[in-house]
């Protein structure tokens, strides 16, 4: 069995989250295809083997990182809010972790880094929520699931994928607090009013 370099053999989980810690801010900047094991190792202050020891080099290392933004999601993605305070949340979320939002940016744009069967599950699962959802009246009843949900990716990720174009419109710094808070209420408000509920939607984003 391999063993980890001595080192660092005290205080692995600690190690490994260094190392997704660097290895965000280097997909994040870079892209799968730009990204350097070598660079994420200097960032977490460690050897490149260490990072082919835990995780198995730098597609584990990407599958790792798309693992830890499903986990996060699960903090915050209450499935008994409304939708209104659930895509809310979703802006909260995005603007509090950009860097996994610039990930999935990277991804859109390049069509790079490995296949992940776990996230596309997900998303089609996230589809067949809002299905149920359009059942309960939360969505008019003649539009589709999945295209309200590709839309609403975008309406939440915007502060990341179009920040310039954020702060133009706004006034705000799209990675300040405020714009958050701003960006959240108007959403919320937007999205309430798709099962023509208005107001609805500003109470549950509180």
């Amino acid at each position: 069995m391999r063993r980890a370099p001595e080192e660092k053999q005290r205080d692995p989980e600690r190690t490994k989250a260094r190392i997704l810690e660097a290895a965000l801010r280097e997909f994040a900047a870079k892209g799968f295809a730009g990204a350097r094991v070598s660079e994420i190792a200097a960032g977490a202050g460690v050897n490149k083997q260490l990072i082919s020891y835990y995780f198995g080099g730098k597609e584990g290392l990407y599958q790792a990182l798309t693992g830890s933004w499903q986990r996060e999601e699960g903090m915050f993605a209450d499935p008994g809010a409304t939708l209104a305070g659930l895509v809310a949340g979703y802006v909260r979320a995005n603007s509090a972790h950009r860097d996994y939002g610039r990930l999935m940016v990277w991804q859109g744009l390049t069509d790079d880094g490995p296949p992940a069967p776990a996230m596309e599950e997900d998303f089609r699962r996230e589809a067949e929520h809002l299905r149920r959802r359009q059942e309960a009246g939360e969505l008019p009843a003649d539009v589709d699931p999945p295209a309200v949900l590709l839309a609403l990716f975008a309406m939440t990720a915007a502060g990341v994928s179009f920040p310039q174009l954020a702060r133009a419109v706004t006034g705000l710094d799209p990675a300040s607090p405020e714009f958050a808070a701003y960006y959240a209420e108007q959403v919320a408000r937007l999205v309430g009013h798709l099962g023509d509920r208005p107001g609805a939607a500003a109470a549950e984003e509180g």
